[in-house]
């Protein structure tokens, strides 16, 4: 044991981080679930921006919230550009740092709402590669080709029960995601119990936690039933619980391995896009409104809150717009 006043001796050093930040941010995760309803990646999201705001303002010698101002927000906001930050990231980083300033100023915990000023230039909103739906048909059937030819494997050789299993969950992934438009998260998050199958509909719970019905076609069907009957319980494990969609170690299905899926599918036909399960989702609701499928029920397909957010997600093809406007305009 050393001696207290030996070269060694350590006096400890109080906390660098702020009392008032920690309690500030807790109440803060608090409000954006309970009261703003925010999803939970959303969540993660702010407080993970917020921490990285808390840290740079303690570099700045500002490691009280109170003294948080818009030199240091704004300093922040640079020092991410330096780094090399997606302007996506860095909007989402502005627009957690402004929400959190006007919480915080509500409660009296800042003396100002100091980030109402900061503003992040604006990108072009980029919309998503997307498939034409014959490639889109061409993928399917190469995929199905290619599943008849496994499964004509001669016996010794062939493919092993989990294999199958995992065979038959791909290609349900990717029919479903096409299906019904779902973001790659609210498909990893269906249950069995969500299946309505005598309607052909999920239930599905979207950002925010919103809820709502969103229907899938016959092949998605077919390859429901087959997964449910031959697929599923195969990887079927104790933890494996309610989830529709199973890892090959019977937990639910990681959305990394979904995001996996769809990028070996799509190189499947000859002229696809590198797609991730956004672009799928995007196709599909491209090619609806492509054969005269109304904004509003996209909308309500894609789970968006407001319609303005569908018109920028879904755009009408070139191809499309000339054809309407030959038909349309007394001038053409």
């Amino acid at each position: 044991m050393k001696a207290a006043g030996g070269e060694h001796a350590k006096t400890r050093q109080p906390d660098p981080v702020d009392p008032a930040w920690a309690a500030a941010l807790v109440a803060f995760e608090q409000h954006l679930r309970s009261e703003r309803g925010r999803s939970p990646a959303t969540v993660r999201a702010y407080l993970g921006d917020l921490l990285s705001l808390r840290d740079h303002a303690r570099r700045l010698g500002r490691a009280e919230l109170p003294a948080l101002d818009v030199a240091a927000l704004r300093s922040w906001l640079a020092r991410l550009r330096t780094q090399g930050c997606a302007p996506s990231t860095l909007a989402r980083r502005a627009s957690a740092a402004r929400t959190f300033s006007a919480y915080a100023y509500s409660r009296g915990l800042l003396p100002s709402d100091v980030a109402a000023r900061i503003e992040v230039a604006r990108r072009g909103r980029e919309l998503p590669h997307i498939m034409s739906a014959a490639v889109a048909e061409q993928a399917f059937a190469a995929a199905a080709a290619a599943s008849v030819a496994v499964a004509a494997s001669d016996g010794g050789h062939g493919p092993t029960p989990q294999s199958m299993a995992v065979r038959l969950r791909d290609g349900l992934i990717v029919e479903l995601l096409y299906a019904s438009a779902m973001r790659v998260s609210e498909l990893c998050g269906l249950d069995v119990g969500d299946i309505d199958a005598g309607r052909r509909l999920l239930r599905v719970i979207g950002k925010g936690d919103r809820e709502r019905r969103v229907p899938y076609g016959i092949p998605a069907e077919r390859a429901l039933e087959v997964w449910l009957r031959d697929g599923r319980p195969v990887l079927r494990r104790s933890a494996s619980g309610a989830a529709l969609l199973l890892g090959v170690r019977g937990g639910r299905l990681d959305p990394r391995t979904a995001r996996t899926v769809v990028h070996d599918w799509t190189k499947r036909a000859p002229g696809s896009p590198d797609l991730a399960p956004h672009g799928l989702r995007h196709s599909a609701a491209t090619h609806m409104l492509e054969r005269g499928a109304d904004l509003r029920s996209i909308q309500e397909l894609l789970g968006h809150a407001r319609l303005s957010t569908t018109q920028l997600y879904t755009h009408v093809s070139a191809e499309r717009l000339r054809v309407s406007y030959e038909r349309a305009h007394p001038r053409a």
